[in-house]
């Protein structure tokens, strides 16, 4: 059996944080994957750009999708990185893709449209996403799929260190949304420091996103 990891392209007013990007059109907004989210706050952190947080602010309060949002720090100054509080009117994907027994690795706004890098274990695990978009009136492509050997019995350039800080993650719903444990938990299971697991979780999916979705001369240094 060949794992897959998808790169799909979804739509919908209603799907987290879209009429804020509407709002604010030169915003791009990109979920914070390594984020020790507390699975009790319902806090979901997202890294912005934006010229104008005032402006993308002022999209927030109009957001249907968005509750309570906070900018935690400022890196920049185009650049921050937010918490928010998801509506009950808010589409949330990542809970079908769980159901699937899959991931979302990554999840950035283009602009448009959500992009989602989707891990799951066989093709037709896909058929979950399809099914919730065509009951939800949720526009969705497909863009890319590669096939690639189990995320256990492969190293696809993993170290053994960053490939069971993956696993422990999956096994114990680091990666649900909401999330079952917190940073912490991983580490706290890896006998390591919440840094050293950031780092490792961090640098295991960027590996396994280039050795799954780029050509070998794609693939930055």
């Amino acid at each position: 059996m060949s794992d897959i990891k998808a790169v799909v392209r979804v739509e919908h007013p209603d799907i987290v944080l879209s009429q804020t990007v509407e709002h604010d059109k030169g915003s791009k907004v990109e979920s914070v994957s390594e984020a020790g989210t507390d699975p009790t706050s319902g806090k979901f952190f997202y890294h912005v750009e934006s010229a104008d947080f005032s402006t993308f602010e002022d999209g927030l309060r109009g957001d249907s999708t968005i509750g309570e949002f906070e900018q935690i720090i400022e890196t920049s100054d185009e650049e921050a990185i937010y918490s928010f509080e998801y509506t009950d009117e808010a589409k949330i994907l990542s809970p079908v893709v769980s159901a699937a027994n899959g991931v979302i690795l990554d999840m950035v706004n283009d602009g448009h449209a959500w992009l989602l890098t989707v891990w799951v274990p066989e093709r037709t695990d896909l058929v979950r996403l399809w099914d919730y978009a065509q009951r939800n009136d949720i526009d969705i492509d497909l863009l890319r799929v590669n096939e690639y050997d189990s995320l256990g019995s492969t190293d696809a350039g993993l170290t053994d260190s960053q490939r069971d800080a993956l696993l422990v993650a999956l096994e114990t719903g680091y990666f649900e949304e909401p999330r079952d444990a917190t940073l912490g938990e991983v580490a706290a299971d890896l006998d390591i420091s919440q840094p050293a697991a950031s780092g490792l979780l961090r640098r295991g999916i960027k590996r396994l996103i280039v050795s799954s979705l780029l050509d070998d001369s794609e693939a930055p240094d």
